[in-house]
Order: C-alpha cells, then sequence, then structure tokens
C-alpha cells in the first residue's frame, strides 16, 4: 500500500509570507555585558543616563528660546532714550513658554526612565519625603549638572552671538528679594511635583501637563526679577559655559533649595494628618474599589467626614431607616468598626477560590463580590438622599 506523503505547508519554490511589522514592535536583544551587571548598579546607571539625556534636552530646548527672546533688535537710527525701558512683556511670554512646554514634553518621555526630574531641587525635595533614594539623589544629581553644562555649550556652539541665557537680578531686586522670590516659585513647582507624580492617583498620567504649567506660571512671574531659575542645574550650565559666575549666583542655589524644604514640610504637614479625608472620595474610594477589586477593598479603611456619619439617614423626610435597611447595617458596622459581614464574605470568597482550585476550575466568587457591591451601593444611595433632603 502505497503511503500517503504530508503536503509540505510551502513548497519549495513559495516564498514564506512576511510578518505585519504593525503587529509586534520586536524588541531588541539584551547586551549581553550590561546583563550581566546587577539589578541595582544597572538600573542606577540607567536612571543616570536617563536624566543627562532628558535634562540636556529640556535645557536645550529652553535655552534655545531664551537665547531668541534675548536677541537684541536693531536699533539703527534710536537713542539710548528710545529704547523700550522695563520688561518686554512678549518676550517673558516667549520664554515662560518655552521653560513650560519643553519641561511638560520631556518629563513626558521621561518619567519612565528616571523620573523626569531634571533639577537638583526637586531632587533635594524628592529625598526629603523619602520618594527617592539618598544614592539614587546623589547620582542623578551629577547628571543633571552634566547635562545642564552640555546643553548651554551646545547653545552656545550652534547660535550667533554670546550666551543670553544666564540667570541674574533685574528690576532692582535686592538679594533678599531674590531668595525669596526663587523660594517661593521653587516651593510652586516642587509641591506641584510631589502631588501629581509621587503622590499616585487617577490622574497620575497627565502629571507632566500640570508640572510644565506651574513651571510655566512661575516663569512668568520670575524671569524679570531673578531670571526665573528654580533650578540650579539651569544657573550653573550657563555660567560654565560663559565661563563666568556672576557674585549673586550662590542665590540660585540657596532659594531653590529652601524652596524644595518648604515644599517638602508643608507636604509632610498634610501627609500626618491624612489629607484624603478633608476632601473624601476625589480619589478612588471604597464603592469603585469594591466594584474592581474586592479583596483590596476589604483591607483598605473607609473614610467619610464626620458629618456625613452624625448625619440620621432615611429615605423619606421624618422617617429612620429600619434595623433591616442594609445601607443602615452597614453604616452601623462602618461607625462601630466592625468588618465581620464583610470578612465573612471574603472568607467565603477565598474558599470558593480554594475549592475550584482544587477541581481545576475558575473560582465563582460572583455572590459574594455582588453581595459586598449591592451594599456598598445601597450605602452610597442613602449618602446621595441624606445630602438632597437634610
Amino acid at each position: 500500500m502505497e503511503k500517503i506523503k504530508a503536503k509540505p505547508a510551502f513548497s519549495p519554490g513559495s516564498s514564506k509570507p512576511k510578518e505585519n511589522q504593525n503587529d509586534k514592535i520586536p524588541s531588541p536583544t539584551p547586551v549581553s555585558f550590561l546583563m550581566k551587571i546587577p539589578d541595582g548598579p544597572r538600573n542606577h546607571m540607567i536612571a543616570m543616563l536617563g536624566e543627562f539625556a532628558g535634562t540636556f534636552l529640556f535645557l536645550f530646548f529652553a535655552f534655545s528660546g531664551t537665547q531668541v527672546a534675548n536677541t537684541p533688535q536693531t536699533t539703527a537710527g534710536s537713542t539710548s532714550t528710545d529704547l523700550p525701558q522695563g520688561p518686554n512683556p512678549i518676550a517673558l511670554l516667549y520664554i515662560s513658554l518655552c521653560f513650560g512646554f519643553s519641561l511638560a514634553a520631556n518629563a513626558w518621555v521621561f518619567f519612565r526612565v528616571s523620573g523626569g526630574l531634571f533639577n537638583p531641587a526637586v531632587t533635594f525635595g524628592l529625598c526629603l519625603i523619602g520618594a527617592l533614594p539618598l544614592t539614587r539623589g546623589a547620582l542623578v544629581f551629577i547628571s543633571q549638572m552634566l547635562g545642564a553644562i552640555a546643553s548651554a555649550g551646545v547653545v552656545k556652539a550652534l547660535f550667533n552671538g554670546p550666551l543670553a541665557v544666564t540667570t541674574s537680578l533685574g528690576g532692582g531686586t535686592s538679594l533678599a528679594q531674590g531668595v525669596f522670590i526663587e523660594m517661593f516659585l521653587t516651593a510652586q513647582l516642587v509641591f506641584t511635583i510631589i502631588m501629581l507624580a509621587a503622590e499616585k492617583h487617577k490622574g497620575t498620567f497627565l502629571a507632566p501637563i500640570g508640572i510644565g504649567l506651574s513651571l510655566f506660571i512661575a516663569e512668568l512671574s520670575g524671569v524679570y526679577y531673578t531670571g526665573g531659575s528654580l533650578n540650579p542645574a539651569r544657573s550653573f550650565g550657563p555660567c560654565v559655559a560663559n565661563r563666568h559666575f556672576p557674585s549673586e549666583h550662590w542665590i540660585y542655589w540657596v532659594g531653590p533649595s529652601m524652596g524644595a524644604a518648604l515644599a517638602s514640610g508643608f507636604f509632610w504637614i498634610i501627609k500626618s494628618c491624612a489629607y484624603q479625608s478633608a476632601n473624601f472620595g476625589q480619589d478612588f474610594d471604597d464603592l469603585e474599589a469594591s466594584a474592581f477589586n474586592p479583596e483590596e477593598s476589604l483591607a483598605r479603611p473607609v473614610v467619610m467626614p464626620t458629618s456625613i456619619l452624625d448625619r440620621p439617614m432615611s429615605s423619606d423626610r421624618g422617617s429612620r431607616p429600619s434595623r433591616d435597611d442594609p445601607a443602615s447595617s452597614l453604616l452601623s458596622q462602618l461607625q462601630s468598626g466592625d468588618r465581620t459581614m464583610l470578612q465573612e464574605d471574603s472568607r467565603i470568597s477565598r474558599e470558593g477560590r480554594t475549592s475550584s482550585a482544587q477541581r481545576g476550575t475558575q473560582p465563582d466568587t460572583r455572590n459574594a463580590n455582588v453581595t459586598e457591591h449591592n451594599a456598598r451601593s445601597d450605602l452610597n444611595n442613602a449618602h446621595h438622599k441624606t445630602t438632597v433632603d437634610p
């Protein structure tokens, strides 16, 4: 009996169909000698590289715009008394936009690599609140300073004329005024970064927009009086490129450092007072947690304003809820701290998963989840009615 040979999937003369390159982006092959480096040193090295590149790009575009805005206009046929005196709003707006947009764009690009700091004052503030280890902070500080020097040097080499991006006091600003102006402007920027980026919440992915806007408004206020540094590296780089350090250069180290300490101290105060309970339900409340992750919601405390807990809950005006009302019973549990019912639901859910895993099937926790979710939904509805009908 003749054997039937299997037909090959592709004949020798045919060409194998190519994969659609848009379906999958191939990952680069890891460099063997780099992957042999332990995780800790390798991660520090990547963060340093990211901070150097990010600081360079951020300041390159910011310095470029500042250089253009500070380029003197042609003054042929005019006398010194004809030249404009005082601030130039168009130039100030142009410089502020360059710094704000450049920071927003590059922080969005590099935040997954190194955090997108680009500023020794920001690094100092994050170290003070414990969001950044001291070792990492010291290493990225070096990268930030080198990136600022490289950026100022490249701008000086590429653009005609002297480098006109240095920071100095203007408008009759005294040394003390300069220090405090830099302090408050930097405090605004650092506190924005702490609340939008270091404190994780539903809108963290939009943090670069708020950070860029924060630098924008700070530059609008400070460029004319102090140059709007808010960043020791931003002032240090041009001084190195010009080989000249003005006598008031220390202002751009002391002022931003004080601002970072002020923002970190204020954050520590509100954090220690549980600021989340002051404006309840702004981020990820327990009702949402129970819908998406019931197990997590059981472990998280339910935080409600005292004014809500003290109000009599009623579905009709002037009537008290019955003890059988699920919202009332759940509220009583929350007030007394008793989580027996919720723990029982969690135990049933875990037992269901264990028995299902032994049978090799998927766990069925729908009943337990629905029970808890319905109870919390009733509580939410009761709170809404209480607010409408006081």
